[in-house]
């Protein structure tokens, strides 16, 4: 079993940035991909951005390609989302995934999520 607790979220401007972090316990996460995605109200989840095993592969959704970043320190158990100028779409619950065995934005292949972290942009 993979515990997943994300942190990091809170109030943000637009054009701001913050950090989230995902920390791991239970196992070790380096067998599996990592994603990172994201529910707003009323709307269904959506992918944000995955990363392979050994950080070597990444991918986004085209809503955050070029101003989110998603990092991994499998040495920590540890994955990261720096996300830059933050949008005032962006406003969402961020959710922490494992256990998909490859890199992909199809939610059903993580067998593992965290409780979501708040993100809020004010207007």
């Amino acid at each position: 079993q993979v515990q997943l607790v994300e942190s990091g979220g809170g109030l943000m401007q637009p054009g701001g940035s913050l950090r989230l972090s995902c920390a791991a316990s239970g196992r070790a996460l380096r067998s599996y991909a990592m994603g990172w995605f994201r529910q707003a109200p009323g709307k269904e989840r959506e992918f944000v951005c995955a990363i392979t095993w050994s950080g070597g592969s990444t991918y986004y959704a085209d809503s955050v390609k070029g101003r989110f970043t998603i990092s991994r320190d499998n040495a920590k158990n540890t994955v990261y989302l720096q996300m830059n100028s933050l949008k005032p779409e962006d406003p969402a619950v961020y959710y922490c995934a494992a256990g998909s065995d490859r890199l992909t934005t199809d939610a059903r292949l993580y067998n593992y999520w965290g409780q979501g972290t708040q993100v809020t942009v004010s207007s």
